[in-house]
C-alpha cells in the first residue's frame, strides 16, 4: 500500500469519505457492541488521536499499544488483559466488508469460529474448508479464505509468550483438534491490500 500508508496507517485511509477502521467500528455499534479494544503498532498515535475514548461513536475505545509489531496473534495476546476471560469478537482492520456483526453467535464447545468468503482472484488455494460446521486445514488447490472476522476463546492462546507471532498456526492447530467452527459469507468482503483495491472498497462502499 506504499506510499499511501508511508504517513497514515491503513486503517486510516479513506473509504468512500471515512477511514476505513470506522466502517466497521460503525457496524460493530448497529450489531450492539459497546466496547472494542483497538490494537495498533505502525502510526497508532494516529488512531488514537483520531478516535480517542469513542465516545463520539456511541462507543468505549480502550487502546492496546504494542510498541513494536508483533503480529496478529502476538498482538491479540498482548491485548488479553483488556479482553478478559471471555470469548470475544476479533476483526481485523485492514478489510471492508458489509457483514453483519449481529449473525456471530456465542462459541459452543470450540476455541475459535471464522467467517469465511470465497478465495478471490489472486488467491489460488484457501486457508480452510467446511465441513460438518467445523473449520479443517485444506488440501493443496482447495479451501475457502479466512476473512479475518472471528470469534476467540482467549484459551486458544493458552501456553503463548509475549513477542510476536502468527495467529494461523493457532487456529490450524486447534482445527486439527476439531476445536474450530466456521461459516461462509457470500456478500461484500474486500482485503484492502493495494490502491487498487481499496479504491473497489470504496466503490462497494459508495453502492451501498
Amino acid at each position: 500500500m506504499r506510499p499511501l500508508t508511508l504517513h497514515t496507517p491503513k486503517p486510516l485511509l479513506p473509504v468512500a469519505g471515512k477511514p476505513l477502521i470506522q466502517w466497521h467500528l460503525e457496524a460493530l455499534r448497529r450489531a450492539g457492541v459497546s466496547e472494542i479494544v483497538i490494537n495498533h503498532a505502525w502510526l497508532g498515535e494516529q488512531l488514537e488521536a483520531a478516535f480517542g475514548d469513542g465516545s463520539e461513536l456511541g462507543l468505549r475505545i480502550l487502546w492496546s499499544a504494542e510498541g513494536e509489531p508483533l503480529e496478529t496473534g502476538g498482538g491479540i495476546f498482548h491485548a488479553l488483559p483488556l479482553l478478559g476471560s471471555e470469548p470475544f469478537m476479533l476483526v481485523n482492520g485492514d478489510i471492508w466488508t458489509n457483514f453483519d456483526f449481529a449473525t456471530l453467535r456465542p462459541l459452543s464447545g470450540v476455541l475459535a469460529h471464522l467467517v469465511l468468503v470465497p478465495n478471490p482472484p489472486y488467491k489460488a488455494s484457501g486457508d480452510f474448508v467446511l465441513a460438518d460446521g467445523l473449520a479443517r486445514n485444506p488440501h493443496a488447490g482447495e479451501g475457502l479464505t479466512f476473512s479475518g472476522i472471528s470469534i476467540i476463546d482467549p484459551r486458544l492462546f493458552d501456553g503463548c509468550r509475549a513477542g510476536a507471532f502468527a495467529l494461523a498456526p493457532l487456529l490450524r492447530r486447534a482445527a486439527d483438534q476439531g476445536l474450530v467452527s466456521g461459516e461462509l459469507f457470500g456478500g461484500s468482503w474486500i482485503d484492502v491490500g493495494t490502491p487498487d483495491r481499496l479504491a473497489l472498497a470504496s466503490r462497494s462502499a459508495e453502492a451501498l
